[in-house]
């Protein structure tokens, strides 16, 4: 049976989302085509033909895992009148912490882009400036500027910076260390809203 132009795309998200939630789970190398393949709900020659490698899927991925997170933190800004602190307060929460599947490309793939190079790490390149010019032009003060000047652009680079190292030394020390990784939570997340 023959399938549709509509269906053949949706079965082409389907492993793009499925990829996406997996490999920020655990990681570009911990997670297998034919794993993939079954979360989406095919079998492992489903991946053929939709994708030209590997490669090309784990770039899609990510782009998607951008494009959740940047949608979250846009409307967050929105709803909030521009303050960062209740989006802060959810990236540094345990739940987040313990379910990368569903957060942060950076901390969850920020290793990964650039051990595998190509095109996850253009991918990663492109989610990351994005990430800081949302940042670099919502100020503190609630104003949104068109184009951000060098002081918002080092702002939003220091705040990112401790949020995603944060987050990836919270979830490092989480199962040996949980007492630890809550501290780091709660100084990264102090750290973040005074550079917010």
């Amino acid at each position: 049976m023959k399938v549709t132009k509509e269906q053949s795309a949706a079965n082409r998200q389907a492993l793009v989302d499925a990829a996406s939630k997996l490999y920020r789970e655990r990681g570009i190398a911990g997670v297998g085509l034919a794993e993939i393949s079954r979360e989406a709900g095919f079998t492992h020659g489903g991946f053929y033909g939709r994708f030209a490698s590997k490669e090309e899927l784990a770039a899609e991925a990510c782009d998607l895992a951008f494009e959740a997170s940047l949608s979250r933190l846009a409307a967050q800004l929105d709803k909030h009148g521009g303050d960062l602190g209740p989006f802060l307060k959810r990236y540094f929460s345990a739940a987040h912490r313990d379910a990368p599947g569903g957060g942060c490309p950076m901390a969850a793939l920020g290793v990964d882009a650039a051990r595998e190079g190509g095109l996850l790490r253009e991918s990663m390149s492109t989610g990351i400036g994005a990430y800081l010019h949302e940042l670099a032009t919502h100020r503190p003060d609630g104003t949104v500027v068109e184009t951000p000047t060098a002081d918002d652009e080092a702002r939003a680079i220091g705040l990112l910076a401790t949020m995603v190292g944060g987050m990836i030394l919270a979830r490092a020390c989480a199962g040996a260390a949980p007492a630890l990784s809550e501290r780091i939570l709660r100084t990264s997340l102090e750290a973040s809203s005074k550079a917010a």
